[in-house]
């Protein structure tokens, strides 16, 4: 059965390109086409690829042994306000134009 039909793409294309390790519809994607188009199938691609199971996911969960990973945050921005860059910048003087 097709899972795309913008450009063809069957469900079992979709399950052979995630048994050979595309783990989100994005992959599925660069692999096929697949959801790049009108993008009705993306969620369909989603169900097929499940939660889970990921060849990638389950290698990483074997080498932290069970720790989980905080996501880093970029650091906040320093505002505008703050700092010598806030100096005020010199005025302009713009010469009077004859009437």
């Amino acid at each position: 059965m097709f899972v795309c039909s913008c450009f063809g793409v069957t469900e079992e294309q979709i399950r052979a390109h995630a048994e050979a390790g595309a783990c989100t519809p994005r992959q599925v994607a660069s692999a096929s086409k697949a959801g790049t188009d009108c993008g009705s199938c993306v969620r369909r691609i989603q169900g097929i690829l499940g939660r889970g199971g990921c060849p990638r996911r389950t290698g990483l969960d074997q080498a932290l042994g069970g720790r989980t990973v905080e996501p880093q945050t970029a650091p906040a921005p320093v505002p505008a306000s703050v700092g010598p860059a806030a100096a005020p910048a010199p005025a302009t003087v713009r010469p009077a134009v004859a009437a």
